[in-house]
């Protein structure tokens, strides 16, 4: 994942909406994503060697010239390589409470994790059999912490408070010689060599890929979700590009096969190959934007709570109000809310990250009735409002602005649907309104002020 879109190839963008989406063959995958639906809220979390330094994961190592990978100016590209991958013996995250996250999470009102396993830099926060260039490894300062095979911990401590479990996973491997061969300069996100030339190269990264994936698979528990990052690694036609030279042959992984394992592991198992239109994009991520209208197919807004997914000292974070009106704007359209946090090299987060979810946690505790199980209706939206429903009942959420202290006397809005009873979630009390055609007007004199999003239960 990263700062900004660069193209089609790099993430889901709003471009990706207009693709056809092929819906899952299996029942069992069928019934898993109704359910994750309903979930509505989720949260990312984005942990390894760049949070020491505290940078943006992984893109400092790319040899691509845009503003958002702010590689120091002062040392060259190969030692700066070398720095960055040395981090690993200064790894050693003594802060690290699985169980306090997974807390956190859930009273928060998320309903699923997805934790980065590795990202593009090859890291690996598992016991991988596959390299030594993983956080068990001796030389590494925390292998010898009782928890040091990290993501086994944090999967078993989610899952314990209840929450579904979801390994992101990096398909290209920047530090894996069968991916950045260093015989070759490496002088983008891309593998350096051609693979028509060095079938056997590739083969053995496919070989490397395919085994990490099986070991996240038998050895982890129940994983609900593999969320596969780095969309540029899919198969293409090389007659697409023919002249051009940075091109260096299809990435083809063999999804059919990984997939086939994996749910051979898990049968019901959610695959989200982002930005990979097909039968393996379960679901799709559109990054940092929401889409302008509803979707008729299964969708994810991921979006970090910093300018960053990892840790960054001082990076500016969203405030609890920005958070609560994405999620009211994301679940009127029918889509979940992934959140993006990240902790330090000693395994804490950032204050400002543990009091907004707070924040968020207290809102969802009188709100969730209207988040979580419900489905998007027209209008969707009207001004300040969002709309959602569940069952009988139509929910409005009154997006409160920045640091409003006081309501309006009277809130309007327009509603196709005639109601006998307006609420307020958190109180039982009836309020004042009146219904002329589909102009709906509430009084608010008898409304206690809420923080962020007054949400109206209308039946």
């Amino acid at each position: 994942m990263k700062k900004i879109f660069l193209s089609l190839l790099l993430c889901s963008s709003l471009g990706a909406f207009a693709q056809g989406y092929i819906p899952p063959k299996e029942p069992e995958v069928q019934q898993k994503l109704k359910q994750w639906q309903d979930k509505k809220f989720g949260i990312i979390i984005h942990w390894g060697l760049y949070s020491i330094p505290g940078i943006v994961e992984s893109w400092n190592l790319c040899s691509e010239e845009e503003d958002w990978i702010p590689r120091p100016k002062n040392i060259n590209y190969e030692d700066y390589k070398k720095w960055y991958w040395g981090l690993s013996k200064q790894f050693n995250p003594i802060k690290f409470n699985p169980e306090a996250w997974a807390k956190m999470a859930k009273d928060a009102g998320m309903q699923y994790v997805v934790f980065s396993t590795k990202h593009h830099d090859g890291f690996n926060m598992f016991d991988t059999k596959q390299t030594d260039f993983k956080i068990t490894n001796p030389e590494v300062p925390f292998s010898k912490n009782l928890k040091s095979n990290i993501a086994k911990e944090v999967f078993n401590a989610f899952r314990k408070e209840g929450l579904w479990v979801g390994a992101y996973f990096s398909k290209p491997d920047w530090h894996s010689e069968n991916y950045w061969w260093p015989y070759y300069a490496t002088y983008n996100r891309n593998n350096n060599y051609s693979i028509d030339k060095n079938p056997e190269r590739w083969d053995a990264f496919k070989k490397y890929t395919y085994n990490q994936l099986e070991e996240l698979a038998s050895q982890y528990g129940k994983l609900d979700l593999f969320w596969l990052d780095g969309g540029w690694v899919r198969p293409s036609n090389p007659e697409k590009y023919k002249g051009n030279k940075s091109y260096k042959g299809s990435q083809d992984i063999d999804m059919d096969k990984i997939a086939g394992m994996l749910r051979g592991y898990q049968k019901d198992l959610i695959i989200v190959d982002r930005s990979v239109h097909g039968i393996y994009e379960n679901y799709t991520t559109p990054e940092r934007e929401i889409p302008e209208k509803p979707l008729n197919y299964p969708w994810e807004a991921c979006d970090p709570l910093g300018d960053n997914w990892g840790y960054v000292p001082n990076d500016p974070m969203k405030s609890t109000n920005k958070v609560i009106h994405t999620l009211a704007e994301i679940i009127s359209k029918g889509g979940n809310y992934l959140l993006g946090i990240g902790p330090d090299g000693n395994g804490e987060f950032d204050p400002r990250v543990t009091k907004t979810l707070k924040e968020i946690g207290n809102w969802m505790k009188t709100n969730a009735e209207a988040v979580y199980g419900t489905k998007p209706i027209a209008p969707y939206a009207d001004g300040n409002f969002r709309f959602t429903q569940k069952g009988n009942s139509v929910y409005a959420f009154y997006l409160v602005p920045e640091n409003n202290t006081q309501l309006p006397q009277n809130l309007q809005f327009s509603f196709p649907k005639k109601f006998k009873k307006v609420s307020v979630l958190g109180s039982n009390k009836a309020v004042k309104f009146e219904q002329q055609a589909n102009n709906m007007n509430i009084s608010t004199s008898d409304i206690k002020q809420q923080p962020h999003a007054v949400v109206f239960k209308m039946e």
